[in-house]
């Protein structure tokens, strides 16, 4: 079986998209990350597939699988390069774009410029949504690591995330309390970890350990999160430029109840085939 595939990127994050509306790969947890590894297959963060929608009142079904083979619920930097893919792939003509997920509706707006804004829904911060192992909903919560207290705020973008205050974003231990937390006990389905830097209330820099992925070079749905977790401890404003390793994000997030914009880039590396 031959795949046919685009490489994208979104600020360093890489995808494999696959039009699984003009083919019909059998996409097992095995074959995913066969493709997804970068030395024997094509390589990327997330493999990203556009299937038909099951909802009539939408455009098109995202699905999302990590590099380890798991199928996730939310992914802010592959929906603005599936928005792109099914403009260029003449799947759609609409710069408004609806695709339904495994967390729910999201809408993708293509702009005059090529940026593209993508409405995140509004985050979901009660514990046992997100899902986290704490009684009450708070701007903060607390674990233990290695004897250690860890304070951390909480936020589900359809994807659970821990984010974590830092003096320097260069000196934050990323790769190695980022594993730990993502599977720490007090996080039922694991959880996406951004370590935070404050420069001022309309800025931030962001590194984020990716659950199922690793330290990515940036993560929309963790720019958002921790925008939400840095305005509900009152340090941020309503909109806040967050800079991460591959580049910059702009997310707007008026308050609870509101959704949460983020707007950024989406990049063609290149297009393939692979024999499978």
């Amino acid at each position: 079986m031959r795949i046919r595939f685009t490489k994208m990127q979104g600020l360093g994050n890489d995808f494999i998209v696959i039009d699984g509306i003009s083919q019909q790969p059998n996409l097992t947890p095995h074959l995913v990350q066969r493709l997804s590894d970068r030395r024997f297959g094509i390589g990327c963060d997330q493999l990203l597939v556009v299937e038909h929608p099951t909802k009539p009142e939408v455009d098109f079904r995202y699905r999302i699988f990590n590099a380890d083979g798991s199928e996730v619920e939310n992914c802010g930097n592959g929906a603005r390069c599936f928005a792109k893919f099914v403009r260029d792939r003449r799947l759609t003509g609409k710069s408004v774009i609806t695709v339904e997920t495994a967390s729910g509706i999201m809408t993708l707006k293509v702009l005059a410029d090529g940026q593209v804004s993508v409405d995140m829904g509004a985050p979901i911060l009660l514990p046992n949504l997100i899902p986290l192992q704490a009684t009450n909903q708070n701007p903060t919560y607390r674990l233990e690591i290695d004897d250690k207290t860890i304070e951390f705020g909480s936020v589900s973008m359809g994807n659970p995330h821990a984010v974590l205050q830092v003096n320097d974003i260069n000196a934050a231990p990323v790769a190695t309390l980022g594993a730990k937390i993502e599977s720490h006990p007090m996080f039922p389905k694991r959880v996406n970890v951004g370590f935070m830097e404050r420069v001022s209330a309309s800025e931030i820099n962001l590194r984020v350990f990716e659950r199922g992925v690793g330290e990515t070079l940036a993560c929309g749905t963790g720019a958002c999160a921790a925008v939400v977790s840095g305005r509900l401890q009152g340090l941020l404003d309503e909109q806040v430029n967050v800079h991460l390793p591959g580049g910059d994000l702009v997310i707007r997030w008026s308050g609870c109840g509101q959704s949460v914009i983020m707007t950024g880039p989406a990049v063609t590396v290149f297009h393939g085939q692979i024999r499978v």
